[in-house]
């Protein structure tokens, strides 16, 4: 095997920053506590990270639930840990493609058929983590990677962590065999990406026939971005290609400015009957590791360039999910607002039609014309004894009173108004929402039609809303004669020439289109109430039953309307998601530059 590039960084410890009096990472104090803390800081930031949900179906939802997957796990499984033992081993996490040789290389490395090798792919089902035993207490406790359930078995399940001790593998050093990459099995790629990102150093094997592949290089373009320590192994170069093959691959290193990681070279070659590569192919790598657990120095300076990578790439990612909750946010209020410009405008419908006249049509104006011109207004305001006679007449006739009539014809006027606008509402607000890629998600085909129950609560708040005009009719007029000689009959009867005038204009000045519309009908019912109330108690008493029917109008409506808005109630965010998690990302990179882990820092302690 060779090394290609600078000898001084390629062959030795790898190329970090690291202080010029580092101290000893054994002695090393652990990270202060508090809320000020930088494991108090990612804490919080855990938190926020885990409080925003990402529902809605917008283009950056997927996105934005992925990176905080992703940004969960790293802080349970690496960094949080890390920082609780920056004295722990060092983590060496080998990935690379399906075939590379990744486990055959592990096994060779540690001088034991640690783990599965072979030619049916994937191989490794269960990821493996190789030792030396005086190191196995720290991965045992499951500080590191908390969410895999640790074994001392072989295992098919890939959330379990195979702990495997090894002698040969020197102290303070552990190798972790991860799934492929590229595993045609999804658990096994987000296993692998996982794994990757709980690593203090990436090695990174590929093959001569595969080095160029776009998968492998998407991850090392992702470890550069954090700041990862990343060695690369180029294994099975056929003899007569090696200098061809280990020159572009340094290239394509330089290019995407990872011209530092050490690179190995392994040569095509044969195993022995354990399946363990020659020694003489791995020496210099094994050589290279074994420097590396020696020096307490370049250990710790390995730990802190990756654990300052990782700290520093959660910003980016984290103004990411703020701008995705923000998007969330603003999607929801814009399709609340759809939502309610269809029931603003069923309200302006129903507020027209008790302006215009046109309520005042067909079976009303029918009854008030039967109820004014039989005289039966009149006379049911004279007497108490009106009330008696209409109950005759009704028994004899089998027809109901006028009064009854006029009633129930203004009720069914308004409850088939009230619900025509809550359609119309109903559909505009559905067809909003489709046109909209979150609100289609949201939408259910009931939405498309008002409440089944519709039609009985608006019947209800009509009655309702009559029984209330009758009861103002009686506040109104209690210390006037007019009540203290009449029966309720008469309240009812003058409440009837309330509701009337409210069908027309507030201020009961006729129109010609009411004139036209209504026959005389307002004049008429204005100049009952007039000789009853006064003209100044009339617009007061006709403006107040008008506002109580749009407040009911508007309740009703509003009940309608949730039926849109509680569901994206259920999917908003909390409304300062987006300013939470900027502010608990500002928290750790304050805690971190404290720290004295950023790169700033150790730039300036040179």
């Amino acid at each position: 095997m060779t090394t290609h590039g600078d000898p001084a960084t390629r062959s030795g410890a790898p190329a970090v920053a690291a202080r010029t009096d580092p101290p000893d990472a054994a002695e090393e104090p652990p990270a202060t506590t508090g809320d000020d803390s930088l494991p108090g800081a990612l804490t919080g930031l855990r938190e926020a990270i885990g409080a925003t949900r990402y529902p809605l179906a917008l283009p950056s939802a997927n996105s934005a639930r992925h990176t905080a997957a992703a940004l969960t796990d790293q802080l349970d499984d690496y960094l949080l840990p890390r920082l609780a033992r920056l004295d722990a081993p060092l983590l060496v996490v080998v990935g690379g493609s399906t075939g590379a040789g990744k486990s055959t290389l592990v096994n060779s490395l540690v001088k034991a058929r640690v783990s599965a090798a072979g030619v049916l792919r994937p191989t490794t089902r269960s990821p493996v983590l190789v030792c030396n035993p005086s190191d196995a207490a720290w991965f045992r406790q499951g500080d590191l990677l908390p969410g895999l359930t640790r074994t001392t078995e072989p295992s098919d399940d890939p959330r379990a962590l195979h702990l495997v001790t090894a002698p040969a593998l020197p102290a303070g050093l552990a190798f972790l065999d991860a799934p492929d990459i590229d595993s045609v099995v999804d658990a096994n790629r987000a296993l692998a990406t996982q794994l990757l990102a709980a690593a203090d150093l990436w090695l990174f094997v590929t093959t001569a026939a595969r080095y160029a592949d776009a998968v492998p290089w998407e991850l090392l373009r992702s470890a550069r971005t954090r700041g990862a320590v990343i060695a690369m192994v180029l294994d099975r170069v056929p003899a007569e290609a090696t200098d061809e093959i280990a020159a572009h691959l340094t290239e394509m290193l330089a290019e995407q400015d990872l011209g530092r990681a050490p690179l190995f070279v392994l040569p095509e070659t044969w195993v022995d009957g354990q399946g363990l590569l020659p020694e003489g192919v791995t020496a210099p790598l094994a050589d290279w590791f074994a420097r590396l657990a020696a020096d307490v120095d370049a250990r710790a300076a390995v730990v802190r360039q990756t654990l300052d990578g990782a700290l520093a790439a959660l910003h980016p990612a984290v103004e990411d999910l703020a701008d995705a909750a923000d998007e969330q946010l603003d999607a929801a209020d814009g399709l609340d607002e759809r939502v309610r410009a269809a029931y603003r405008g069923a309200e302006r419908t129903v507020e027209q039609g008790l302006q215009d006249g046109r309520l005042l049509r067909g079976e009303v104006l029918a009854r008030w014309q039967e109820f004014v011109g039989t005289g039966e207004l009149f006379r049911t305001l004279e007497a108490r004894i009106g009330r008696l006679r209409d109950r005759v007449v009704a028994a004899v006739t089998g027809r109901p009173a006028p009064a009854v009539e006029l009633r129930n014809a203004i009720e069914s006027q308004l409850v088939t108004l009230l619900r025509g606008v809550a359609s119309e509402a109903a559909e505009s607000a559905y067809t909003g929402w489709k046109a909209h890629p979150a609100g289609a998600g949201l939408l259910d085909p009931a939405l498309a039609h008002p409440s089944d129950d519709l039609p009985e609560r608006a019947e209800r708040m009509v009655r309702d809303w009559q029984r209330g005009v009758l009861e103002l009719v009686r506040v109104e007029g209690g210390d006037k004669r007019f009540v203290a000689r009449t029966a309720a009959y008469a309240v009812n009867a003058t409440g009837l020439a309330v509701m009337i005038a409210v069908f027309a204009s507030t201020a009961f000045i006729p129109t010609g289109l009411e004139l036209a519309t209504g026959a005389g009908t307002t004049v008429a019912a204005q100049a009952v109430l007039q000789a009853i109330f006064g003209d100044q108690a009339v617009r007061t008493l006709a403006a107040k039953a008008r506002t109580d029917l749009l407040d009911r109008v508007r309740t009703l409506l509003d009940a309608e309307a949730d039926r849109f808005l509680s569901r994206t109630a259920e999917a908003r965010p909390a409304e300062d998601a987006g300013d939470g998690l900027r502010r608990a990302a500002g928290r750790v990179e304050l805690a971190r530059h404290r720290s004295g882990l950023s790169a700033a820092d150790e730039e300036g302690s040179r």
